[in-house]
């Protein structure tokens, strides 16, 4: 009888931690904290940010690990810092976190995977990261679940009685989105890709306006609402939000990632506005070493359309 009742105690111990692990919940100071880092990263305070992750992964290695490491992806998909990326890579697949803490950090190694042309690798870590977040009932864990769900349900949705769940992951990403005070950025964007790829162009422009609104004049929001107003065939507000990115870029960054993609998208901005003379204008800026140093790491969709078009 002890005996059962001993195992009894010692399954239930598991159980609970097992709960314990599996949530991304943090302590008041932690959260606080994290939101900090959030609100300097979105202000492009990059450094202060860092500092910030750092004191927090005094408290919380793996979710620390996680977080630093967010900061660094960032700076890559604003300033076009590679080795910032390059170091995330490292540092994400060796660290180790707990719970869905691991499963975040294998997220977002799967998404430095994929950016670093391994493409396969990051497949795989990320499915394996989403089958970790798939059985939680917290909102931002079923967000992050949602991200990879919609793109599996839509590279299958030509094949027959196959489920479509793609609705209820937009709503899920929205609503965490504007609910999530720490990863609000991590689900606004794919969300309105999501909608990009639907063709409803106005409300990605309505989700980058959101995102403006927490995070005034962000210029990779500002490329993103560029890009969904250039489908509307609104060309002139499409090519003064690029003009206006590629002058911002320049100065910030330099002849940088995203200077190059502004420069590309005013290419074919004003070829389809009719407007030859800006576009060749804007295409001999590409004769330039500092191109070919970075274009690699010009987004395939976007070179794939200009040379398919031959506009470059």
């Amino acid at each position: 009888m002890k005996r059962a009742l001993a195992l009894l105690l010692m399954t239930l111990t598991f159980a609970f931690a097992d709960d314990v692990k599996a949530t991304l919940a943090l302590s008041d100071s932690q959260m606080a904290l994290w939101n900090k880092v959030t609100s300097l990263t979105m202000s492009l305070k990059y450094g202060e940010a860092m500092e910030a992750a750092k004191e927090f992964r005094k408290a919380n290695d793996g979710a620390g690990c996680v977080l630093e490491n967010v900061v660094r992806i960032s700076m890559y998909d604003d300033k076009g810092d590679t080795t910032a990326l390059i170091k995330a890579g490292k540092q994400l697949e060796s660290c180790k976190a707990e719970g869905l803490w691991e499963a975040l950090r294998k997220f977002e190694f799967g998404y430095v995977q994929t950016e670093t042309g391994h493409s396969v690798k990051g497949a795989m870590t990320t499915r394996s990261a989403a089958k970790m977040f798939e059985e939680s009932d917290e909102l931002d864990a079923k967000a992050f679940y949602a991200i990879y769900a919609y793109y599996i349900d839509q590279s299958f949705s030509w094949v027959p009685f196959k489920s479509d769940n793609r609705a209820a992951y937009l709503k899920t990403l929205d609503e965490a989105s504007q609910k999530s005070t720490r990863f609000w950025p991590l689900f606004l964007t794919p969300l309105v890709w999501m909608y990009y790829d639907k063709e409803d162009y106005a409300m990605g422009v309505k989700l980058c306006d959101r995102g403006l609104s927490k995070a005034p004049s962000h210029p990779v929001l500002l490329q993103m609402k560029a890009d969904m107003l250039y489908r509307m065939k609104r060309y002139n507000d499409a090519a003064s939000l690029y003009e206006s990115s590629a002058a911002s870029y320049e100065k910030r960054t330099g002849k940088s990632i995203r200077y190059w993609c502004a420069v590309l998208n005013l290419i074919r901005i004003y070829h389809d506005a009719g407007n030859q003379e800006k576009s060749s204008a804007w295409k001999n800026k590409l004769d330039d070493p500092s191109y070919r140093a970075l274009e690699k790491w010009m987004p395939g969709s976007l070179m794939d359309d200009l040379n398919k078009r031959d506009l470059i």
